[in-house]
């Protein structure tokens, strides 16, 4: 039988990104990491979201969107599992998505008023946390 994790996610209200956006993101993480392992069961629409104290239909929204995505899967009366690794997303998918990443990077920066030399540092280290976590 699958584990189910609890999901360790926070959710900011001050973020500029939708919640349910952070709940995507957060489990997208988790999976790189490999703190998500794939045929581990995730929370409950209605659990993750009393875990959090949010609207369920937010959690739905995140859960919809990984699905479709080929990050989780539904395992019918089962609930959601996270999925094997393998290639989710075409080239030009990847591609467009990786400009989207690097465009919001680059705002946020800006906005912060943090040097280039210094966010290049920090995204190299956090680049490199990510690979040895998944190696």
């Amino acid at each position: 039988m699958a584990r189910t994790n609890p999901l360790m996610i926070s959710v900011a209200t001050g973020d500029s990104r939708p919640i349910s956006k952070q709940i995507v993101d957060a489990i997208r993480m988790q999976v790189a990491r490999g703190e998500l392992e794939p045929g581990m069961q995730v929370p409950s629409v209605r659990g993750l979201a009393q875990q959090l104290s949010i609207n369920p239909n937010t959690v739905a929204k995140a859960y919809a969107e990984l699905t479709a995505e080929g990050w989780l899967q539904p395992r019918q009366g089962l609930g959601l599992y996270v999925t094997a690794p393998r290639a989710r997303f075409s080239s030009a998918e990847r591609e467009r998505r990786l400009a989207e990443a690097i465009d919001r990077f680059v705002n946020e920066v800006v906005a912060l008023g943090v040097p280039a030399s210094d966010a290049l540092a920090r995204l190299d280290d956090a680049l490199r946390a990510v690979s040895r976590l998944s190696a």
